[in-house]
């Protein structure tokens, strides 16, 4: 390997160096001792994150996704029940999180041994296989991923299917689960270099999901058929209806049509245009269900819809890079956070677009916005977002975010169609740029839980 060297000219300078700064030995004592967050911790951040907003919306209970990468699901259920609370009235009403992530495992599966099959020509260390192979069947997932599950199995009560012991630690289950889709997915392509049978493959592959589905069922429990939904209402009122299915208590009690949101992204990177649409390859869970599908704006764009949708009284699911500027015991997520340039002497400028580009920051949770406070010209000050941590973190749950790190870190929003303009609803009719499967636009979808299994 060419190149130069660490010398000790090298060192010696960097030795030197530390003795034209003396002062800085306090900060560097502090740091040692604290931790930089410790340090560079901004107390006016803190004293300027208030909790009252100019724009509200009621909400029941927080939700806990405990050891697991559901946030996209618990996002997206906690938008439906809003409408579900309001209908039954019911304030802290839950929808079963359990439920759709038996299914989203299971088409998951399929998924997978399904681009096996196709690419099974391809070397097995070509990046493609190498990438199908490397997460299979994560806990990650997308908005429109969501609402091809909801649009096949429809959703149910919590008590209906509540929480099992995997469901809400995913780790060991899902590490089992990607064994037996690598030892599957080597099957199918030892039987494809033997015989390139479609029909044999596919028969195969169908004996493989109903050992998956046995699995499942042993996680997470089988998934109710029909049900009788029995609740007693604020007014404590004893209401019943018998025999639903999981769709019809999704039309009956949601009546939400995920073809009228759309999912709108600030990607602002050279390779990304505005006023297009993309989507990532190989990213999905129900086949032949709805595709990933983003429409990128410009960040004015994106907040101006996130507003419009927020002051018509409805939630508004979010992506972002939550990790960033955090402060998780406080619910706090703020640009001046920390002011670490100041702590270490030194400067951090990547922009929003090179720290996609160059692997800074990418989609790692997925919220709701709930409330956002309005200045006196009507400018977002800080918005209100609900979380699903538990009540533990954060103020009762909720976690508060200044509007410059809204510019910052939030990538994607889901808004109804009604709040776009002409322009942007032609724009979304557009047939969409492919996207390499790592995209950092698919990043929510293949998360592992690495931030949520820190609860």
């Amino acid at each position: 390997m060419g190149g130069r060297a660490i010398t000790d000219e090298l060192l010696n300078r960097c030795r030197r160096d530390l003795l034209l700064n003396p002062y800085k030995d306090v900060v560097r004592n502090s740091i040692i001792k604290n931790g930089i967050e410790n340090t560079a911790f901004n107390n006016q951040s803190a004293l300027d994150m208030n909790y009252p907003f100019s724009v509200e919306l009621e909400t029941g209970k927080i939700t806990n996704q405990d050891k697991s990468g559901r946030c996209w699901m618990f996002a997206a259920l906690n938008t439906f029940r809003h409408k579900v609370s309001q209908e039954i009235n019911v304030k802290d009403f839950e929808l079963s999180q359990n439920y759709p992530l038996f299914w989203d495992k299971f088409e998951k599966a399929n998924y997978f041994l399904e681009n096996i099959i196709e690419t099974r020509k391809e070397s097995l260390d070509s990046r493609i296989v190498m990438w199908l192979m490397s997460n299979p069947v994560q806990d990650g997932g997308q908005w429109d991923m969501f609402s091809a599950l909801v649009e096949k199995y429809g959703i149910v009560p919590k008590n209906i299917m509540p929480e099992t012991f995997h469901s809400s630690n995913t780790r060991t289950m899902n590490r089992l689960l990607t064994l037996k889709l690598r030892e599957s997915a080597k099957k199918l392509r030892d039987m494809g270099e033997k015989n390139d049978d479609d029909v044999k493959l596919r028969q195969e592959k169908e004996r493989i999901l109903g050992k998956f589905y046995d699995l499942l069922v042993t996680f997470l429990g089988q998934p109710p058929e029909t049900f009788d939904f029995e609740y007693r209402d604020d007014d404590k009122i004893y209401r019943f209806d018998r025999g639903l299915t999981p769709l019809t208590f999704y039309k009956k009690y949601v009546n939400i049509d995920p073809d009228d949101y759309i999912s709108i992204i600030n990607a602002p990177t050279n390779d990304k245009p505005f006023l297009k649409t993309y989507t990532v390859q190989y990213l999905g869970n129900v086949l032949g269900g709805r595709p990933v599908k983003y429409l990128n704006v410009d960040m004015e764009t994106l907040k101006a819809l996130s507003l419009k949708q927020l002051s018509a009284n409805e939630p508004v699911w979010f992506g972002c890079d939550v990790g960033q500027m955090m402060d998780r015991e406080n619910g706090i997520l703020d640009t001046e956070l920390y002011l670490y340039e100041d702590a270490l002497g030194t400067t951090f400028r990547l922009d929003k677009a090179g720290r996609l580009d160059y692997g800074e920051s990418l989609l790692t949770h997925a919220m709701v916005f709930t409330g956002v406070h309005l200045s006196e010209e009507g400018n977002p000050v800080r918005w209100k977002v609900e979380n699903s941590w538990s009540d533990k973190s954060g103020k009762e749950g909720y976690f508060i975010m200044s509007d410059s790190w809204f510019n910052e870190y939030t990538y994607q929003v889901v808004i109804h169609r009604k709040h776009l303009t002409p322009e942007l609803l032609a724009a979304h009719e557009q047939p969409p740029v492919i996207l390499n499967p790592w995209d950092p636009m698919g990043s929510l979808a293949l998360m592992k839980g690495q931030i949520e299994n820190e609860t």
